[in-house]
């Protein structure tokens, strides 16, 4: 019975695996450095330009749950609203809660700069990116832009730009006696500066005139930034049959012999 099994095990063809196997994983840490000043609420966008903006960012969150991401804001001063994280339901939670009027007013884009880059330089992943979005021409801030440029560059920091503003005039929030108005003004949006950040970090910038441009936007942002971590794991298959074939045979002339000793002695 002993041989019988083990020529079922030998049917089975047993085998031991040992061998290199390759995967990927994707993940990187970006952070989200957003313009909360008083031209964000702008109509060229719908319903505004920063509802507009956190409603896009909220997705790009949810398509990436691989990376660590973090979010800064920015207007006449900055500061961070959530750090570098993995947990993108509080992330987004906090995104949602930005508004306009938290901070001063203004456009302090190389202090904006500067707080993004301060949260993700220590940073040991391999891609660090800062996604800077804007609607003005810095005009606060004791931060040059291109001088938190230059930093991002020597940490080794990507930053992609992003101008958000329609083409011409567009309907801008005023406070009037009565309250808020909206009046027709010039978009006034500092393209070569956003470029120049863009192209000394290795990042690309990006004009985002509608909705609908802006998700484009990061989708190619998204495009871009796939770092993949390949790692490999081994393992080989080698056929470990023959041994219990062998024992099999073993003992089935083993049996085959005591039958015939056996019979011998009954004769």
């Amino acid at each position: 019975m002993t041989a019988i099994a083990l020529i079922i095990v030998v049917i089975a063809r047993p085998q031991s695996v040992d061998r290199w196997q390759s995967s990927t994983t994707e993940g990187i840490d970006i952070i989200l450095a957003l313009d909360v000043s008083g031209s964000m609420l702008a109509r060229d966008f719908s319903p505004d330009r920063l509802e507009a903006s956190k409603n896009v960012a909220t997705e790009f969150i949810s398509g990436r749950p691989y990376d660590r991401i973090g979010l800064t804001v920015f207007s006449g001063e900055s500061f961070t609203q959530c750090p570098l994280t993995t947990d993108h339901a509080v992330l987004i939670n906090l995104l949602r809660e930005v508004k306009s009027g938290i901070i001063e007013d203004g456009t302090a884009i190389g202090v904006g700069l500067a707080t993004a880059i301060n949260r993700i330089k220590d940073s040991d992943a391999i891609s660090k990116v800062i996604i800077l979005l804007t609607d003005g021409v810095n005009n606060r801030g004791s931060i040059d832009p291109m001088t938190a440029a230059e930093i991002a560059k020597t940490f080794g920091i990507r930053v992609y730009t992003i101008g958000v503003g329609s083409m011409g005039y567009a309907d801008y929030p005023v406070q009037t006696p009565f309250g808020m108005r909206y009046q027709k003004m010039q978009v006034e949006i500092d393209e070569a500066l956003l470029q120049k950040i863009a192209e000394m970090t290795g990042g690309h910038y990006f004009r985002a005139v509608d909705n609908t441009s802006l998700q484009k936007v990061y989708g190619e942002i998204d495009k871009l930034e796939k770092s993949k971590i390949e790692t490999r794991e081994h393992s080989r298959r080698d056929e470990v049959f023959m041994s219990w074939a062998f024992a099999a045979l073993v003992l089935f002339s083993l049996e085959l012999l005591l039958r015939y000793l056996f019979m011998k002695n009954m004769s």
